[in-house]
């Protein structure tokens, strides 16, 4: 099988990931190629033209950097079968990797060895998220915590969250999850999870699959600030679905298919990237993403 390993061209990235490469390939007998990425979307770009230039050939992408990079190749081979996905993590964060605590995403030996399992994505539209896609204060947060990020600042999120207190927790954005209305007057946030967290620390969907054909859903209402700032802990924590006190402030379900509107344009995080509009249709889509898991 080839391994083509698609890096992150980004300038803080690149050379160190390139220099890792070149020491763990160094003397190993597996056929390979590298790929350096040349902007946002360019890894979907080159995944899917190989696939199509060469639909015969048992391909691995390896993505080599963040969410953003996961995301991308997991998009380039969504619903083929003879190509695969590895990931050899890099980056600031890699909320999906979090899912698998005990593999070793940073190790190129136990990567090689992996094993097969597959799992779903969530198409958006015609985008596609494996971890999550969330937006309302969460979006807001993700927007601004990409700006800090790309100024390189120290705790972009904590940054995002900030801003988004004071300008994110009134949203007039309306959820139906496989026809169920999940709210009627504005919102704080909503996930839609395939994996659980986001934000690199935030355990936003502590009972996600990512194998079970389900979109794990939970919108979350408005509140006053001092109840959303002691939620912050708990949410963080993975515990606001069993909370007391803040059960009653959230639609939890699990659905196939979700659609979001909104009056005026509003911004979808789809594993880290920023996709604008005003109408969204969600869908899950079953063991799409033949993913190898690094040897445990």
């Amino acid at each position: 099988m080839l391994y083509i390993f698609v890096v992150n061209g980004r300038a803080d990235f690149v050379q160190r990931i390139n220099d890792d490469l070149s020491k763990q390939l160094e003397g190993c007998t597996i056929e390979h190629k590298t790929y350096v990425t040349t902007g946002v979307g360019d890894g979907t770009r080159f995944v899917r033209l190989y696939c199509d230039l060469h639909p015969n050939e048992e391909v691995c992408f390896v993505a080599c950097g963040g969410c953003g990079m996961a995301n991308e190749v997991a998009s380039g081979i969504i619903g083929e079968t003879n190509k695969y996905m590895a990931i050899l993590a890099y980056g600031y964060t890699n909320d999906f990797i979090k899912y698998y605590p005990d593999l070793d995403f940073h190790s190129f030996e136990k990567v090689l060895q992996g094993e097969l399992h597959p799992i779903d994505a969530i198409r958006v539209n015609d985008s596609y998220a494996i971890n999550a896609c969330h937006f309302g204060f969460d979006s807001i947060v993700a927007s601004e915590a990409n700006y800090q990020t790309e100024q390189g600042h120290s705790k972009p999120y904590l940054r995002g969250i900030i801003k988004g207190i004071f300008m994110g927790r009134f949203n007039k954005i309306k959820v139906v999850a496989d026809g169920q209305k999940l709210n009627k007057r504005r919102m704080l946030l909503c996930t839609l999870a395939n994996s659980k967290y986001v934000g690199g620390e935030f355990l936003c969907a502590p009972r996600a699959k990512n194998d079970d054909g389900l979109i794990e859903v939970c919108l979350i209402k408005t509140m006053l600030l001092i109840n959303f700032l002691r939620l912050i802990p708990i949410y963080t924590k993975g515990e606001h679905l069993e909370h007391k006190f803040y059960k009653k402030k959230i639609a939890y379900c699990r659905a196939k298919h979700v659609e979001i509107k909104s009056s005026s344009i509003i911004e979808v995080c789809l594993d880290g990237e920023l996709l604008p509009g005003t109408n969204f249709t969600v869908d899950i889509v079953p063991s799409s993403v033949n993913l190898i898991l690094p040897k445990n």
